[in-house]
């Protein structure tokens, strides 16, 4: 005869396996919830929706920052909805930087492929912690705080990077402050910057006000 304590343990194992879910394929046509994106039915996934082939090309640095990063996340590769990981690729050209910015909902870990990148981030109590990093060096940059990709060698770099979330966000300070219609004297009045040069930013980054 089977005892009550094995018989209710059974049954609490049987319980769990059936709650688990083994992945949730978004579904960006269905509308997003406070909870996240919903699934896609499970007969419609296929193999195709678990591979991403994007980080094997290089990105396009012709631009003002010479550089360029190719996410990885789920808004990209939606299988990755609600697994907590995600990726992204970074090609930086002769003097590319990949400015100030900050993940607010995830860590990072970066590991440099090609090239020589000095790479830093400023903790919360504005210690800041940077070293040049060649082939194979692996650097963590903490969630949420601000941090800095540059090109210091004499070749292209290429590094990628994976994330502790699927969705970890992304907000580049100089973007903030003078890509959009934030007022100027306001711009001033919390950076001490000139005005002057405040509005020869908002120029080049397309901000007004």
């Amino acid at each position: 005869m089977i005892s009550p304590i094995i018989f209710i343990f059974s049954l609490l194992l049987s319980s769990c396996h059936a709650a688990v879910q083994d992945f949730c394929v978004a579904d960006f046509t269905a509308p997003e919830s406070p909870a996240g994106s919903a699934c896609k039915k499970a007969a419609t996934v296929t193999a195709d929706d678990f591979v991403f082939s994007g980080l094997g090309i290089a990105g396009n640095t012709s631009n003002l920052i010479k550089a360029a990063v190719t996410s990885a996340f789920a808004a990209q590769f939606p299988a990755l909805n609600g697994l907590g990981i995600s990726l992204a690729r970074l090609d930086l050209a002769l003097d590319g930087v990949v400015p100030f910015h900050t993940h607010p909902g995830g860590s990072e870990i970066l590991i440099v492929e090609k090239g020589t990148i000095c790479a830093g981030f400023v903790s919360s109590a504005n210690t800041v912690y940077f070293e040049q990093l060649v082939k194979g060096d692996i650097m963590v940059f903490p969630q949420g705080l601000l941090h800095f990709q540059v090109n210091s060698g004499r070749i292209p770099a290429v590094a990628y990077a994976s994330f502790s979330s699927a969705s970890p966000g992304l907000q580049i300070t100089d973007y903030v402050l003078f890509a959009n219609d934030l007022p100027t004297e306001l711009v001033a009045a919390t950076t001490f910057l000139d005005i002057t040069q405040i509005k020869k930013l908002k120029g080049v980054l397309g901000g007004t006000g």
